[in-house]
């Protein structure tokens, strides 16, 4: 398997810190808000890369933090006026029903900046300790970025090149750094802000600070792969490899990882520009099945075009996959039983030519696109050659083959069977039964079955009433 490396700027061959074993930090969103579609890249690229590793057989320890205190967070406290705990716990929330819905799977671990202040003081008096970070009078933590001689090396930027030309950088508090290129790890409380007690201010932590400490308790002072959007190069991965390395005194990652912008009709995405959109809102017009096969469509590294039709475009193509695993489950519904033919054996052994494909387009630098190709070569083989002549068990194993090969890719292509209305009243007079002879863990177990298929019973005076949610 081969990665691109954002650090050497070339492909490398994936050679794991220990065999067998892959760790994993992606750097997740500030929750102040739901998230948009270009929060969902990250999540769905990563999510998928992490699957096929597992499929590989790797065990995949993969960590993906919250940042749940920032200045938006406390804007938003402020307007709503509730805390900035109370917004990032309701955000995290529906990240995650987000996150359900694209199918991408909970990380190991989402660890919580709030959670990890003391690891975060603690790595910042290290810092200050080896003379790579000095407070200010206010009690402002600065990072010393001319000690770290290598800083510069994963954005590719020279030093003296970002403090000649990129002003942005200076900020207010300018004449208490020891150079305008030095960052800040702690900073001072104002009025109203949540804060914490430290050995040089009550205040909070920088935001690059956090990754640090939490990729290190959670995955150790050295990992595999570190991952996110390319617009967290510089300074944000830049900074956490100056900390990180500084601290520890090793290299922190062995490859990094960065998916492309997604744009919304050829145009960056900007509230002003009114070209915003949140998963739910695109969670409103389509499954979000359809989002992530959209993501998928194209290389992560690859710039990415949103627009309704490419949405249309990539909704009618998952359908295909959809609609010919349906049309393999009719068929084998009338198939004869028994064993495969002779020469339905020989076909099926065909079928690896096109896990082979997927794998080969999976094994170079994770290449969804060609690797849904690969599944298109399958479909259209089932479309053509697959019929009710054909034995059960034949047209199972090519359905089966369709199905796990998207499920490599977090694609969810057999429809759940709906569940008709007379089983649904068989089951809740047996359910009344249950309940008559006092065997309540049995009515229990049929009101919670029918709610995993979408069925909600209301217990009213009239008797019990069902509906479909």
């Amino acid at each position: 398997m081969r990665v691109y490396n954002t650090m050497t700027k070339k492909k490398e061959e994936f050679v794991p810190l220990v065999p067998g074993k892959v760790s994993m930090y992606v750097c997740g969103p500030t929750v102040y808000n739901l998230i948009h579609i270009g929060n969902a890249r990250p999540m769905i690229v990563f999510d998928t890369a992490r699957r096929y590793m597992e499929h590989k057989g790797y065990e995949v320890n993969y960590v993906s933090n919250f940042t749940d205190v920032d200045d938006k967070i406390i804007k938003k406290a402020i307007e709503e006026g509730t805390t900035a705990e109370e917004v990032a716990q309701r955000y995290i929330e529906e990240c995650k029903k987000d996150m359900e819905g694209m199918n991408v799977k909970p990380a190991t671990t989402h660890p919580l900046a709030t959670q990890e202040i003391d690891g975060m003081i603690d790595m910042i008096s290290t810092l200050i300790e080896k003379g790579y970070a000095y407070p200010a009078a206010d009690g402002t933590v600065y990072f010393r970025t001319r000690q770290f001689k290598e800083y510069g090396k994963l954005s590719h930027k020279n030093l003296d090149d970002l403090r000649a030309g990129n002003r942005s950088l200076l900020v207010s508090g300018e004449d208490q750094k020891e150079d305008p290129l030095d960052f800040v790890l702690w900073k001072p409380k104002k009025e109203g802000e949540p804060s914490w007690p430290s050995p040089w201010c009550d205040g909070r932590p920088g935001w690059h600070i956090e990754c640090s400490v939490m990729s290190k308790k959670y995955l150790g002072e050295e990992i595999d792969i570190h991952a996110g959007g390319e617009d967290l190069i510089f300074p944000h991965h830049e900074n956490e490899i100056a900390q990180s390395e500084c601290c520890n005194g090793k290299e922190f990652a062995r490859y990094w990882l960065h998916n492309a912008f997604l744009n919304i009709d050829n145009r960056k995405m900007s509230k002003s520009l009114g070209n915003f959109f949140t998963v739910r809102e695109i969670g409103e017009k389509y499954d979000l099945q359809v989002l992530r096969f959209f993501m998928l469509s194209a290389h992560y590294r690859s710039p990415l075009n949103f627009s309704a039709d490419l949405m249309e475009a990539s909704k009618n193509a998952l359908d295909r996959i959809i609609n010919a695993v349906d049309n393999l489950k009719f068929l084998a519904g009338s198939a004869a039983e028994g064993e495969m033919t002779e020469a339905e054996k020989k076909e099926a052994e065909g079928l690896t030519e096109y896990e082979k494909k997927f794998d080969e387009a999976m094994d170079d630098d994770f290449n969804t696109a060609d690797a849904i190709a690969a599944i298109f070569e399958l479909v259209k083989y089932a479309n053509s050659n697959v019929t009710a002549e054909n034995t059960k068990a034949f047209i199972n194993a090519v359905k089966e083959k369709i199905i796990s090969l998207s499920d490599i890719l977090g694609l969810i292509v057999e429809k759940e069977e709906e569940i008709l209305d007379s089983d649904i009243e068989k089951l809740i007079e047996e359910r009344q039964a249950a309940r008559k002879e006092k065997n309540f863990a049995r009515a229990d177990e049929i009101r919670n079955l029918l709610l995993e298929k979408g069925i909600v019973l209301k217990d009213t005076r009239e008797g019990v009433k069902w509906e479909r949610a």
